[in-house]
């Protein structure tokens, strides 16, 4: 899934998406859980008593990660590409990135209290390559992934649109041949009308996103090149301080696609990354159209059936899958035959306290000014 060469990734604030961070946790905590609709949706309870990411590491290029009290047990050192950081990426005085590894990873705080991650039990490696502005370059995010691949991350989520630079799209393509899972988002209508890079990339799981109904959110961008979409309005995570915050994007649905990567890498360790999307396509809710779809890829995301469904390896789609009856098997990305979701990027909006709105920029148009980074 190529698309068009520019040279830049720019991670801006531009109203569009709403952001606004919650309540502090002292008070806030134990009703964060009963606002993440999305688990619900997912049956993420279910999924979890099958595998919960246990072993498994997920980079998060962004605005580095705050540990927070529902998440800081789950966060390894990372690092700072630029300056800014505290060094190891855990400083975030954003809060994108540190929401977007909640959504991940979050392990909350026993019992329904606090906010809790698609992957609880797996871990994030924080990667500071946005400035506190939200504007940031291509070949940082460049950086961030071959950081990543040093350290043998089994998974990278960007929640970010982007341009490529042929730094950024050798370290995309590096990543994928060195059998790691890299999900993108796909981008947020109408600062992005086309979908964005690394998302368009070929082996790069694209992301949409869907609302409480499962329909796709107006806001995610179409084309060739989505393959699964997942939640990504209203979606509640971990924020600043203890805080929680309310996100609308598709970088929500990017790091909630990330997580489920994870529990299928957990579950089946030695499953290669591409059979991991392949499983994830393949068992995903057929929305739409029969088929894929530029709306909907290959259907909404499914916990449960991506964890136990009997999906061949690819090269034999036509052999007999059986997935739950809410799913259908689903081919190789860019195969227009088949009737399942790919991937879905959130690219996201968050609700800070006294409102306003925070929209991440992936991808730099011809018109626009000198490229940066999105988020």
């Amino acid at each position: 899934m190529a698309r068009s060469l520019a040279v830049s990734l720019t991670i801006s604030l531009s109203p569009g998406l709403m952001t606004s961070a919650l309540s502090p946790a002292a008070d806030g905590s134990d009703r964060v859980r009963g606002d993440q609709w999305h688990l619900r949706f997912l049956r993420a309870t279910e999924a979890h008593d099958i595998s919960q990411g246990d072993g498994i590491v997920v980079a998060v290029p962004d605005t580095g990660v705050e540990a927070h009290p529902d998440l800081e047990k789950n966060l390894v050192p990372g690092t700072d590409v630029i300056s800014g950081g505290s060094g190891d990426g855990l400083r975030d005085t954003n809060s994108h990135g540190t929401g977007m590894a909640g959504l991940i990873a979050a392990h909350g705080r026993g019992g329904t209290r606090g906010a809790l991650g698609v992957a609880p039990k797996s871990k994030i490696l924080p990667i500071f390559d946005t400035p506190t502005t939200g504007l940031g370059q291509p070949d940082d995010l460049a950086a961030s992934i071959e950081y990543a691949i040093t350290q043998h991350v089994d998974i990278i989520s960007i929640s970010a649109a982007s341009t490529p630079t042929p730094r950024l799209q050798s370290a995309v393509k590096s990543a994928l041949n060195a059998n790691i899972v890299v999900v993108a988002a796909v981008g947020n209508f109408p600062s992005e009308t086309s979908i964005s890079y690394p998302a368009s990339e070929q082996g790069v799981i694209a992301v949409g996103g869907v609302d409480r109904q499962g329909n796709k959110a107006e806001f995610s961008v179409s084309g060739a090149d989505v393959d699964i979409v997942a939640p990504a309005v209203d979606i509640y995570s971990t924020s600043l301080a203890g805080r929680y915050r309310r996100s609308t994007g598709t970088s929500d649905a990017t790091a909630i696609v990330a997580g489920a990567a994870a529990l299928i890498r957990s579950k089946y360790p030695n499953l290669p990354a591409q059979e991991v999307a392949h499983r994830l396509t393949a068992t995903a809710v057929d929305k739409g159209p029969p088929g894929r779809d530029d709306q909907y890829g290959y259907g909404v995301i499914d916990l449960v059936a991506a964890l136990t469904a009997d999906v061949p390896p690819l090269g034999f789609e036509s052999s007999n899958v059986t997935p739950p009856a809410s799913a259908e098997a689903a081919p190789e990305k860019g195969d227009d035959s088949s009737a399942t979701v790919r991937g879905l990027a959130t690219l996201g909006v968050l609700v800070a306290a006294g409102g306003g709105y925070l929209f991440w920029r992936r991808r730099r148009r011809a018109d626009d000014p000198p490229p940066r980074v999105s988020r």
